[in-house]
């Protein structure tokens, strides 16, 4: 007997054909759900990433001199070059006031970031030359500008308020700072290397900017800047901005690291590392005048010995052919023929006959003879 379904059994397979659809569209919301939650996690992950600012925290916020604390720093780009110094005259929100100059330059400390991106280093206690409020002041070396400071008190070192800000425009740079421009064929022989510092400021304040004179910078190691004003020809509204192109130039046959800081006023707007070459042509010409100079020396020299050396006298050609012995076995002169003088209106009388030395290679058998026939005929 052949069973048949009923209809509860096709109600339940309906039922379960309908529900697979909804499923499928349930699984496939879900999946985009996560989709979209890791992707705003990674999105939120990069953006604290690219936020995040360095930071600068100390062992000890006040220490006298000649003591020592450790400064620890996060968020800096891994495997980083940075300066740590105590600077006067400075504060976390306007900056170091007065530059490197305002810094202990000889007890600052260098410290290279781990990779990621942190670092923590001893470093002594010393008087800026710049009165308190003092920070410590980390900034980057090479690569993009980085800076972070920290309150820091010098325990007996004299205290000054800041200098008040000026009225009216107020210029902040907006851009990193560049260098443009390239080395000559001068430079490597010597020649001053010159370039031209780019940056964009803003006018942050109430009033306009004409014609301001900013300080140039260029410091050589942990060595002060020296400065020189460049002023620029021009107007800046009130929030407005403008690029500035300024010319920097070092002095001759300089190379190394250097440091072209920018300022305006008594603020410091920014810092560029620049690094120089070799003029390998000074070295190249020290090297052949140290090659040509010997010998053009040893030439003239020897010019002058040969000059006044003494001259030995010269033997006449007759005389040196006498003094040569005369070789052995060599042929016997043959008596020179005398005229005899006969008598007076007389004939001459015949010589007497000579006898002809016999030569080497002939014996007196051999030799010829005038009544001897030849082989060739008689006689």
């Amino acid at each position: 007997m052949t069973g048949q379904a009923g209809p509860a059994t096709l109600r339940g397979g309906s039922h379960r054909r309908a529900a697979a659809p909804l499923l499928a569209a349930l699984l496939g919301a879900l999946l985009a759900a996560l989709l979209m939650l890791l992707a705003t996690g990674a999105d939120a992950a990069g953006a604290t990433a690219v936020d995040a600012k360095p930071v600068v925290t100390l062992s000890k916020q006040q220490a006298g001199k000649g003591g020592e604390i450790t400064v620890k720093g996060s968020g800096w780009r891994p495997n980083t070059l940075l300066m740590m110094l105590i600077c006067g005259q400075s504060t976390p929100d306007r900056g170091v006031i007065g530059g490197t100059n305002s810094c202990a330059n000889a007890e600052g400390r260098a410290v290279t970031t781990g990779a990621k991106g942190d670092f923590g280093k001893k470093m002594p206690v010393a008087e800026p030359p710049a009165p308190c409020p003092c920070v410590v002041h980390v900034a980057t070396v090479t690569g993009e500008q980085a800076t972070a400071d920290a309150v820091f008190v010098v325990a007996g070192h004299p205290v000054a308020a800041l200098p008040k800000e000026t009225e009216g425009g107020r210029l902040a740079v907006l851009a990193t700072t560049r260098l443009e421009g390239d080395s000559t064929i001068l430079t490597w022989f010597g020649a001053p290397p010159s370039r031209q510092l780019v940056f964009t400021v803003g006018n942050l304040g109430s009033a306009p900017v004409k014609d301001p004179v900013f300080q140039v910078g260029t410091a050589h190691g942990v060595l002060a800047p020296q400065w020189e004003e460049r002023q620029w020809r021009g107007t800046i509204e009130s929030g407005r901005k403008a690029q500035i192109k300024l010319p920097v130039e070092l002095t001759a046959g300089a190379h190394g690291d250097y440091q072209v800081s920018l300022k305006y006023g008594s603020k410091v707007l920014a810092e560029q590392p620049w690094g120089v070459g070799r003029p390998w042509g000074v070295t190249l010409f020290w090297i052949l005048l140290c090659v040509v100079v010997p010998a053009a020396v040893f030439r003239i020299g020897m010019a002058i010995v040969d000059k006044v050396r003494p001259r030995t006298s010269r033997t006449p050609a007759r005389t040196r052919r006498h003094r040569h012995p005369q070789p052995a076995g060599a042929t016997a002169r043959l008596p020179k023929l005398r005229r005899v003088p006969g008598p007076a209106g007389g004939p001459a009388a015949a010589p007497p006959p000579t006898t002809t030395a016999a030569l080497p290679w002939f014996t007196p058998d051999s030799a010829p003879s005038e009544n001897r026939p030849t082989t060739k005929g008689h006689s």
